[in-house]
Parts: C-alpha cells; sequence; structure tokens
C-alpha cells in the first residue's frame, strides 16, 4: 500500500470512528482492495465502495455520509492548486474530479445527503397517502414477502431419523425380519406436524377503501403461498356480504387477480355489517371445520352499522374455533387512535392480537407474527 493511499484510507476510519462507527482493520483492508478495482471510475464508485466494505449495518448509513463529506473535502485539492488527488494517494480519478474544477466535480458527485432508500420509504408509506405508481412499486414489493405459518400437531404419525422419538416397535421388529431376526437397526416414530390452517377476512367497506386493494394484494401473496409451501389459505371479503375469494386470488398474476375480486364482490366500498358477515363465515364455513384451529386474521378499521352486541356474538363464537384471532386495522397507527368505535370495541375483547396494518411494514410484521407459536 502506498503510503498516500494509507493515509487516504485511515482518515475515512477516523472520521467514522469520530461519528461512533466502529471500523475494523479488517473493514480498511478490504476498502483498500475495493479502491483499487473502483480506480479511474470517481467519487461516486468510491462513496459505495467505502459504504460497502466500512458499514455492518443500515443504521451507520447517516453518520457514513456525514463522515464521507468531510472526509471527501478534506482530502480533495483546493480550488486553483495544481494538485492532483492520483499524485497524492496512488490511484487514478476521472480527469473532472482529478482537476482542481469544483464546478466539474459537483456535476458527477453522488447526492450522499439520501439517507434512505426508495423502498425503505415506501415501506413506511401509509397506503392512503400513496399514489398509483407508490402503489403499484409497494404491490411489487409486498409479492417477495415469506410467510411463515406456525405448525400444529395432528393425527398421523411419521418416522424420524437419528434415534430421535418414540420406539416404534413393530417398524424395528418387521425390519430384524430381513436380517434373520437380528435387530441392526432401531426405528423412531414422531407426530407429525403440518402447516395451521390460515384464514383472512377482508373488509372492502367503504371506509376501507384506501387500505381494502393492499390488504388484497397481500392475501394474493398468501394464496401463492399456498401452492409454494403447501399452506392452507382462505379469503373472503366482508362488508354487505360475505364472498369467497380464494379461487379468484389463485392466479399469479396480481392484476388478473385484481379484476377477478372487482368481478366477484359486489359490495366493494360498500356498507359494513361485520356482524353479520363473521356470523355467516361461522356458520356456513368455520363451523364445519374451516376455522377449526385456525389462525384467523380480520382485516379491518372496526367500523360497523351492525348491532355492536351480534358483532360481540359472532366473535365470540368465532374465536371459541380459532386457536387465534389477530385483528389489522389500519387506523390503529393513527397518532391518538383508540379503539372507541362500537364495532371496534365490541369484537376487542375476543381478539388475541391487534396490530397496524396502514403500511408495507405493518404488513410484513404480521406475516411474520403467523409463523409465532401461541
Amino acid at each position: 500500500m502506498r503510503p498516500g493511499l494509507e493515509r487516504f484510507v485511515v482518515r475515512l476510519g477516523e472520521e467514522l470512528e469520530l461519528r461512533g462507527v466502529a471500523v475494523s482493520p479488517r473493514s480498511l483492508v478490504t476498502f483498500t482492495k475495493a479502491l483499487a478495482l473502483v480506480a479511474g471510475s470517481g467519487r461516486s464508485a468510491i462513496y459505495w465502495a467505502g459504504r460497502a466494505t466500512l458499514l455492518t449495518s443500515p443504521d451507520d448509513v447517516d453518520a457514513y455520509d456525514r463522515a464521507f463529506l468531510v472526509w471527501w473535502d478534506a482530502a480533495s485539492p483546493a480550488p486553483g492548486s495544481t494538485r492532483r488527488l492520483e499524485e497524492t494517494f496512488g490511484f487514478d480519478l476521472p480527469p473532472d474530479e482529478a482537476s482542481g474544477d469544483d464546478d466539474a466535480r459537483n456535476e458527477t458527485a453522488p447526492d450522499v445527503s439520501v439517507r434512505w432508500s426508495s423502498e425503505e420509504v415506501l415501506r413506511h408509506r401509509d397506503f392512503a397517502e400513496c399514489s398509483p405508481t407508490e402503489l403499484d412499486a409497494i404491490f411489487a414489493l409486498m409479492g417477495s414477502l415469506q410467510l411463515a405459518v406456525d405448525l400444529r400437531p395432528v393425527r398421523r404419525i411419521e418416522p424420524t431419523r437419528g434415534g430421535h422419538g418414540t420406539f416404534d416397535t413393530r417398524r424395528t421388529a418387521r425390519g430384524a425380519l430381513r436380517t434373520g431376526g437380528e435387530i441392526v437397526r432401531h426405528r423412531h416414530t414422531r407426530q407429525a406436524l403440518r402447516p395451521r390452517r390460515v384464514v383472512l377476512l377482508v373488509d372492502v367497506s367503504g371506509s376501507m377503501e384506501p387500505y381494502a386493494l393492499a390488504m388484497v394484494r397481500f392475501a394474493q401473496v398468501l394464496v401463492a403461498a399456498r401452492r409454494r409451501d403447501r399452506v392452507k389459505v382462505e379469503v373472503f371479503s366482508i362488508g354487505t356480504r360475505l364472498t369467497r375469494l380464494t379461487l379468484e386470488l389463485g392466479g399469479a398474476d396480481p392484476d388478473a387477480a385484481f379484476r377477478a375480486v372487482g368481478a366477484a364482490v359486489p359490495d366493494w366500498s360498500g356498507g359494513t355489517r361485520l356482524g353479520d358477515t363473521i356470523g355467516q363465515f361461522v356458520q356456513q364455513w368455520g363451523a364445519v371445520g374451516m376455522a377449526r384451529g385456525a389462525e384467523i386474521v380480520v382485516m379491518s378499521d372496526g367500523w360497523d352499522r351492525g348491532d355492536p352486541t351480534h358483532l360481540a356474538e359472532q366473535m365470540g363464537r368465532l374465536a371459541r374455533l380459532a386457536h387465534r384471532v389477530t385483528w389489522v386495522n389500519p387506523l390503529r397507527a393513527t397518532p391518538g387512535y383508540a379503539p372507541l368505535a362500537a364495532g371496534m370495541a365490541a369484537a376487542l375483547p375476543f381478539v388475541d392480537r391487534f396490530i397496524d396494518g396502514h403500511n408495507l411494514a405493518a404488513i410484513e410484521s404480521l406475516a411474520a407474527l403467523l409463523g409465532q407459536r401461541r
């Protein structure tokens, strides 16, 4: 390493240390090697080379940006100086950045004041505040969600390996018949585990219009995971009537799924009768097996035109059938929010988890929560 380049690298490490970012000697060596690879590529390449090799956490990006600005200004030649950066630090820079022309450097300099990527901004943007273009980008990001579903024990017994589980006398004896009665291998079994069924009840009433499309997109991602991960997923819309949407959401194309849902749901952006629709689900589908031991997710703001007592009664029936009831309310993240609406207040005593649902970050948290055991 040339002495000038060594000072160039160590100085950035010192600036980071001053801002509370720990930099290891190994990282500095890696940064030095990266500089050799990006020689002649300009300030932007050097910025990203340092960010990729010196940082270990996205929380340090803000401090890195400030350190880089100070460090680069200190390393750059003063205006009017004939000293060239490559002469001082031992590697080549493009002609516009190697010169002392500030205007030329500024034209190609990256905007390192950007603190968050566009994806990170979208993850925390309220669905109701997004433009159609931003919603399309969010729906694309939602397609990469990984679903982890809780496992439940079933009556079936399955063989195990490595001596784990319960000793299987019958299979061990059968194996011994093949070896003249001598037991060569001990067989074991265990109770089989299967993914727990997930049932989504998505409110498509008028009060949920800013969020309903995002909820349906999340439902479509879960239904797609049904084939990939062998997860049992069922989706219903609730408004003034109950509509099963599992088949409409079964395709891989989100746009086609949205069109199919629009054609199948007659009460989109209509009224809300949560007690009636949840009661209809329990009567027609839940009590006959779909809700038994299932993970029930109700996605609604809790506004209801019906009798709160009736809603409470139906939520009680649903809670007794389900393994767990999660209520996703997009209004919960509103500053000063309290579940004072009659419908929400009536349902809340029968809810195991009451969570946000206003942005992609909240939906990602929901996907992770589905895999947690009770």
